[in-house]
């Protein structure tokens, strides 16, 4: 088997591997798990409104699963992105409500700014620890989820004016043209709160490609990640290409979360825990592989088990959830796989020259 078709292969089989063994999981617990599996896919499938779920789930999960990978690239391991998506959720939310009759065009415009800018600060914030004093962007990344959840939660409470909030906890929906949401995708779906953030999420997905194979920045970004000793005695600077790739990690997460929230939501309102997109786009990156083309494919997998689980009747939702859990432990523990995959003698001789 070629290195290539084992990176693919690598990641289809942690998926059979977890559905496997969420199926033995509902044996064990008395669930059928061929109706279970068969109630999920046929209603993530049997209706053109679920379709339209999908592709609605899709949007903010692939943009914050493309943060991860680049700051992955770049060496990182940015845990900050719930956070980061939380804040640009807040922030482009907040101006919709403010200005409520711009043309839709230029009020799209002004919330998908805002949602990179806001989440962009914050991924700048460890980014710049990490490159001037050598901190942690892990641990940086943990405390600022707790410091956005509070801070933004104290503005929906306190710094969002009363005339646009309809309970203490939670806004009244934005305009229609603020929203994300069109009537030509909803009529195309039977009335799914499909939205113009799926073609933002395609689009990322060309320009971050396009900006790790084929530009400078890319390049830097990558060789950072490999070695930022090598890198600086090359003539790179490592501590710009660290802040601008946690910069890019940041934005797109808070474009995420800006698409979940004027997309999906069309609110702001008060949140108990981090965002769960912002974990759930890290599972997709990981189950991708931080691949930019492979991204999509492991947010479809995510957003049909998330709308499929809906629908297993007398089995609980949690099982999927297991089962997703157990699909990034695989993928976590590749070597495993790997070990049954070996490439075969003539790539690895190609790989080798």
């Amino acid at each position: 088997m070629s290195k290539n078709m084992q990176n693919w292969a690598v990641p289809l089989l942690a998926v059979l591997l977890g559905m496997l063994l969420g199926a033995v999981i509902m044996l064990i617990f008395g669930y059928n798990p061929i109706w279970g599996y068969n109630d999920l896919l046929y209603t993530a499938f049997g209706s053109l409104k679920n379709w339209g779920e999908i592709f609605r789930a899709m949007g903010p999960l692939i943009l914050i699963a493309l943060g991860f990978s680049v700051a992955s690239k770049a060496g990182f391991f940015n845990v900050g992105l719930p956070g980061q998506a939380l804040i640009g959720w807040v922030m482009a939310v907040w101006f919709a409500l403010s200005f409520p009759d711009l043309p839709k065009v230029i009020s799209v415009t002004c919330t998908v700014i805002i949602g990179l800018l806001a989440g962009g600060i914050a991924g700048a914030v460890p980014g710049i620890l990490r490159a001037y004093l050598g901190t942690s962007e892990v641990i940086v990344t943990i405390m600022m989820n707790y410091i956005i959840l509070y801070s933004t939660d104290a503005l929906v409470r306190g710094g969002i004016s009363d005339s646009v909030m309809r309970t203490s906890d939670a806004s009244n929906k934005v305009s229609a043209s603020a929203s994300y949401q069109t009537q030509w995708l909803s009529d195309l779906t039977n009335h799914s709160r499909m939205n113009i953030g799926i073609f933002f999420a395609l689009a990322a997905v060309v320009l971050v490609w396009f900006m790790m194979k084929k530009t400078t920045m890319g390049y830097e970004i990558t060789a950072v990640g490999l070695n930022p000793h090598a890198s600086e005695y090359a003539g790179m600077s490592s501590k710009r290409v660290i802040v601008i790739s946690m910069i890019i990690s940041g934005a797109l997460a808070g474009l995420g979360g800006t698409v979940e929230g004027l997309g999906t939501f069309e609110n702001v309102y008060v949140q108990s825990s981090s965002l769960s997109i912002g974990w759930d786009g890290m599972a997709v990156a990981l189950l991708a592989a931080n691949s930019a083309l492979g991204i999509p494919f492991a947010a479809f997998l995510y957003a049909v088990l998330a709308i499929g689980k809906t629908g297993m009747l007398g089995i609980p939702s949690e099982i999927i959830d297991v089962v997703s859990a157990f699909i990034i432990f695989f993928v976590g523990a590749n070597y495993m796989i790997r070990r049954y995959l070996k490439p075969s003698k003539k790539s690895a001789i190609k790989g080798g020259k």
